[in-house]
């Protein structure tokens, strides 16, 4: 599996190299945003994953996610910054980008990440579509379909989606959505699971759907029809 890494930060960059080297990747690196920018668009470099800091030099790392999809190249990217914010975790994820690590992390972490963004969930629908009240999911494009609109999902998105769609009406339990989508430990996970359900529910307001992602304090989430 070859990954582009884009990080400034040479020590950085060389650890986060040398550690996904051992663990069997062929990584580019590069901590210049202008030659991370001509990398990432070059289809012939033949990426499965790109791990981009957002503050890099030159062109900033949301400007290449943005041209990297603008160009339809859909490969999944992780983001990786000092800037951990709420918003600056919708910035990213908005551009593009399908995960948001900030630093200062730990290189387990980021390995689980990318090993969760790159395989084949094995329990992938083989329905060619999922369907409740008035939203549909296209399985193969990961377009969710609203009343008024569409809209792309990320992969990580699209596999959350997933699960509620597959048992709507029904309460899943935050441990059993983390497990579903990330196969990781809860405690690792519950605050990204927490992100992806404000995204999905930004996603489904977009496509003017009256299905509602509703909490259950202390439980979970249950993908219903809204009241209003």
């Amino acid at each position: 599996m070859k990954i582009l890494l884009l990080e400034d930060d040479k020590y950085l960059c060389n650890n986060v190299k040398q550690q996904l080297t051992k663990e069997g990747y062929i990584v580019d690196a590069c901590g210049d945003g202008e030659e991370g920018f001509l990398l990432a668009l070059d289809r012939n470099n033949s990426y499965d994953l790109a791990v981009i800091d957002r503050m890099l030099p030159i062109v900033d790392g949301l400007t290449i996610i943005k041209a990297m999809r603008n160009k339809q190249i859909q490969i999944p990217v992780i983001i990786i910054t000092g800037m951990s914010e709420l918003q600056n975790k919708i910035e990213g994820l908005d551009s593009g980008a399908d995960d948001y690590l900030s630093k200062p992390f730990h290189m387990e972490e980021l390995s689980a990440r990318i090993r969760a963004l790159t395989r084949r969930p094995a329990n992938l629908s083989r329905q060619s579509s999922l369907s409740f009240h008035d939203i549909s999911l296209d399985m193969a494009k990961r377009l969710l379909t609203g009343p008024k609109s569409s809209v792309t999902l990320t992969p990580t998105e699209f596999h959350l989606m997933q699960v509620f769609l597959e048992q709507p009406d029904t309460l899943l339990a935050r441990e059993q959505l983390i497990q579903k989508v990330w196969e990781a430990d809860a405690s690792l996970e519950t605050g990204n699971l927490d992100n992806y359900i404000y995204f999905l529910r930004k996603r489904i307001r977009t496509i003017a759907s009256g299905c509602v992602l509703s909490s259950v304090y202390g439980s979970g989430y249950i993908l219903e029809v809204g009241n209003g």
